[in-house]
């Protein structure tokens, strides 16, 4: 009989994968604009179909989806509704200087929740905020 691990030692982290119409404009957003690497792929025939980003710690994968033949997948529904994802940083303002000076449009930070709040939508229509904690009250909206 062999030993397992329990599970709450075995699962180190969750890692969303988001459904993308166009890969190479993903990825321009999320590596030229946000700042993501590129740590993995997958190129069948040539063509980047799938690949993991990191971010400090936190990690994303991205993966078009098929337009045609036997694996064409491509959802009837807009995608990225009801999904957005949160990623806790030390300097959230911080975050909101690099990525606007990189030419991503970002939504004006605030504070909810005691966390600076910064906001942006992906070219798919994902939701992704940029947070961390804060004494500053609640609703106040950056003015920098």
């Amino acid at each position: 009989m062999s030993e397992h691990l329990p599970s709450e030692l075995n699962v180190s982290r969750a890692v969303p994968l988001f459904g993308v119409h166009d890969i190479q404009q993903s990825l321009r957003f999320y590596v030229d604009g946000l700042g993501f690497a590129k740590t993995y792929e997958w190129v069948p025939d040539g063509q980047l179909r799938w690949c993991w980003l990191r971010l400090g710690t936190a990690a994303v994968m991205l993966q078009e989806f098929w337009k045609d033949g036997a694996h064409a997948n491509v959802p009837a529904s807009e995608l990225g509704v009801g999904v957005s994802i949160n990623f806790m940083c030390d300097d959230a303002l911080a975050i909101y200087h690099d990525i606007t000076a990189r030419g991503v449009e970002a939504q004006r930070p605030f504070v909810g929740n005691e966390m600076w709040v910064v906001g942006v939508t992906d070219p798919d229509g994902y939701r992704l905020f940029f947070e961390s904690r804060t004494d500053v009250a609640e609703e106040t909206v950056y003015q920098g």
